[in-house]
């Protein structure tokens, strides 16, 4: 199943990127990041078999091993994409929040979306790890 990144606004060559790139090289899932201007832009197409997945802060607040047991469920059940939207500073409206299957938060406080990239890759490491069964996950 694919990983796929959908982020407003340029990461460039910052601290974040590069946390970013030390998480999703440590992926065996097959992973792609697209970085949209915070405004405007063209959307990738969705395919069939895609779940949309909306960080957002209204969204569930989902242990790690939760998060992985979902995305271990769509991979088993035939989903070829996973897509992770990541908005702009203003983050989605109702009608956005509508289309998605999973509204997912890193908490109630807000964070800047460079540093919601580095969390989000961090924990598709960390999901992927627990379905693997690698001791990187330590829980309680």
């Amino acid at each position: 199943m694919l990983l796929h990144i959908v982020a407003r606004g340029r990461i460039g060559k910052s601290p974040e990127a590069e946390l970013v790139a030390r998480y999703l090289k440590r992926l065996s899932w097959p992973t792609k990041v697209t970085e949209l201007p915070d405004t405007g832009g063209k959307l990738p197409v969705v395919e069939s078999q895609t779940r949309i997945v909306m960080l957002d802060e209204t969204g569930e607040v989902l242990p790690s091993r939760v998060f992985a047991e979902k995305l271990g469920r769509w991979r088993d059940d035939g989903v070829r994409e996973t897509r992770f939207m990541i908005g702009a500073a203003d983050g989605f409206d109702d009608a956005d929040r509508a289309k998605a299957d999973l509204l997912f938060s890193f908490g109630r406080a807000t964070w800047p979306h460079m540093l919601a990239r580095a969390m989000l890759a961090e924990q598709l490491w960390r999901a992927t790890s627990i379905l693997a069964n690698h001791p990187y996950h330590r829980e309680g």
